[in-house]
């Protein structure tokens, strides 16, 4: 059922850490997408990942590219988050926890904590097609950023 390479991304719309809509088919009329879903703000490997993505801006600006974070964590933690750590990119708050349904991206129990997001990253084309797809069942593991890099270049 989830969404694999070469399949239409479900479309969304979610609070950013200032609790604004952001809109996935708005965002693609730009250029191609990141999805980057994770656990848990403030959480070790969650915070090495998404500075990894902000350390990868210049790359991401020659095509385009516009990484989304994505957690279920209240859009007042993502604020707070992106601040200390810098973050120039939306976080999104799926609170509610329908897109990391959408997406088949839910852990269902992790240390005690039900219905967190898995660590995954989609890359989406300006045609809304899923390009790259990586789900980690181990959430200490990071994407492979080359690999989305790669996606990024391709298009």
């Amino acid at each position: 059922m989830g969404v694999d390479v070469g399949t239409k991304a479900p479309d969304f719309t979610l609070p950013n850490q200032d609790n604004q809509p952001v809109t996935l088919s708005a965002l693609l009329a730009q250029g191609p997408v990141v999805l980057a879903f994770m656990p848990a703000a403030f959480s070790s490997v969650c915070t090495t990942e998404m500075c990894t993505f902000r350390d990868s801006a210049a790359a991401l600006n020659q095509v385009s590219g516009t990484v989304l974070g994505i957690t279920v964590d209240t859009f007042f933690a993502l604020k707070a988050w992106g601040e200390q750590q810098g973050l120039t990119f939306p976080l999104l708050s799926d609170f509610n926890k329908e897109v990391i349904a959408k997406y088949d991206v839910v852990i269902p129990d992790l240390i005690g904590m039900k219905g967190l997001a898995k660590r995954a990253v989609f890359v989406i084309g300006r045609d809304g097609l899923v390009k790259h797809r990586e789900v980690l069942d181990d959430a200490r593991n990071e994407p492979d950023y080359g690999k989305v890099m790669a996606a990024l270049a391709a298009l």
